[in-house]
């Protein structure tokens, strides 16, 4: 039984460090710098091919392995016809769990349930850049076609991720190469906004 990590950035100028330093502790890592809504990532498809019955597949976010739930069930169901099991760091540890089976199952089941919540906010923030298109467009300020960045540009919807997440302004600018004020007023167009914490 090995463990297996793989790692992802969506462009080439994006570092890898912060996820290699998570997988220390696996024997190989595999990592692609290219978009996960990308099918043809060379060292996804080398990590299927290398992982044996028994191996655990790490990485540190569900979303390093696919962005959208068709592509995730594919490569999950990839994984588990090898007889290897999926851990992902920032989802809760079932190790107190004895039963090897129902570990499992409630692995599944939490991945199944992430997997939903990412979907479900990827589509809400979708809906929310078509809703403030609309509303710049009735205001008469959204001019298709001249802006810097389409509002299906994937810089643009990695940097609303990055923000969604918690990423700050000055950390968005160093992942996307997006500048801060150009930032906040595509944020503003689109209508992007993080829930204020309760407190």
């Amino acid at each position: 039984m090995s463990k297996i990590g793989y790692a992802r950035v969506s462009s080439k100028e994006q570092n890898l460090d912060r996820q290699l330093e998570a997988l220390d502790s696996v024997s190989k890592v595999f990592s692609d710098k290219i978009s996960g809504q990308s099918t043809e990532r060379p060292q996804l498809k080398a990590m299927l091919e290398y992982i044996r019955e028994g191996d655990i597949v790490v990485v540190t976010e569900l979303d390093r392995l696919g962005r959208n739930n068709n592509d995730l069930t594919t490569i999950m169901n990839e994984i588990q016809q090898k007889g290897a099991t999926l851990e992902v760091l920032n989802l809760p540890s079932m190790n107190g769990i004895e039963d090897e089976n129902l570990r499992r199952l409630i692995n599944n089941l939490v991945i199944e349930l992430y997997k939903y919540q990412a979907e479900a906010e990827r589509k809400k923030i979708k809906d929310r850049q078509q809703q403030g298109i609309k509303i710049a467009k009735e205001k008469g300020k959204f001019k298709g076609g001249k802006r810097k960045f389409q509002e299906n540009d994937p810089r643009l919807n990695l940097a609303f991720d990055l923000y969604l997440k918690g990423f700050t302004d000055k950390e968005v600018e160093e992942q996307t190469g997006i500048n801060r004020r150009t930032f906040r007023r595509y944020r503003d167009r689109f209508g992007i906004h993080r829930e204020k914490k309760r407190g």
